[in-house]
């Protein structure tokens, strides 16, 4: 079965009830849009181009991930496949369109039509190509464009920074943080600040600066790292974004409400700038 020729312009591609619009990066059942993620639907166009033929699975790694994108490809490659096959209605052990070999890859069963466009009327020039748009890099699962790299590790890095000081500011000051403290809690209540003070500062520069070096280094497993240490940074952080409020009579209470609110949302931003900076998967590009 010959395989349908690639277009620099993209096409329509039929199977069965489904239609395919390449350029749209669109499935149709029967006319109608079925929803298919970006991963499962790259992974069909090229099932489709090779109709008929096997796709090894090394094949579709080098075409839908870049050498310099760090993801656990049988596991994406897997979960493309069964979103793939969910979305045609298909089997794996009775395939009708997407056919697995074993420790090989996959084959397309059906036959794949393409229509043929039709042919400008005699005399008429055709229409000039629009110019070529640099695509756009998405991330894959963020959805929004992808920012450079050190940027976003920059970021991040500052972040551990400032904790860092706050960390260190604190512990070298520790007798006017008993000071501040006992102004509103005083007797066990300022002991027990000071106390905490001097625990989760310590840890907290143990923390900081493991997580100072990684970003440094470019650590390639550092988001994975810290999706783990997660469950310790988050109470960790949200216990010292009470930390301004021993400010209070030099900033104001208003003041310090704002900034221990927006240190509430830090540790979430984190995880962010890590997703950003070692996006798992495949990046997508789009243009306008």
């Amino acid at each position: 079965m010959p395989a349908p020729q690639a277009s620099p312009a993209g096409r329509i591609l039929r199977f069965g009830v489904f239609e395919v619009d390449l350029a749209a990066g669109e499935l149709r059942k029967s006319g109608v849009r079925i929803r298919l993620q970006e991963q499962p639907f790259q992974v069909l166009a090229v099932l489709l181009e090779r109709a008929g033929n096997v796709v090894t699975r090394e094949e579709l790694r080098q075409k839908l991930w870049p050498a310099d994108t760090f993801v656990d490809f049988d596991h994406s490659l897997n979960t493309a496949v069964n979103k793939l096959r969910e979305a045609l209605g298909d089997s794996a052990t009775s395939p009708r369109y997407v056919e697995t070999l074993a420790r090989r890859g996959y084959r397309f069963l059906a036959e794949v039509e393409r229509p043929e466009l039709p042919r400008p009327p005699e005399g008429t020039q055709p229409a000039a190509s629009p110019l070529p748009v640099k695509p756009e890099a998405i991330h894959p699962e963020l959805d929004v464009p992808l920012p450079h790299r050190g940027l976003t590790r920059t970021l991040f890095g500052l972040i551990q920074v400032m904790y860092l000081t706050f960390y260190l500011v604190a512990l070298f000051r520790l007798q006017e943080v008993d000071r501040i403290a006992d102004t509103f809690l005083p007797g066990w209540g300022s002991f027990t600040i000071v106390a905490a003070v001097i625990v989760t500062g310590g840890v907290g520069i143990i923390v900081r600066c493991y997580l100072i070096s990684a970003v440094a280094f470019d650590y390639l497993r550092l988001r994975e790292k810290f999706e783990r240490m997660f469950l310790l940074v988050l109470p960790l952080d949200q216990l010292w974004a009470v930390a301004p409020f021993l400010l209070t009579e030099k900033i104001g209470f208003g003041a310090a409400f704002a900034a221990a609110a927006g240190l509430l949302y830090i540790p979430f931003s984190e995880r962010t700038l890590l997703r950003m900076a070692y996006a798992g998967g495949r990046i997508r590009q789009t243009s306008d």
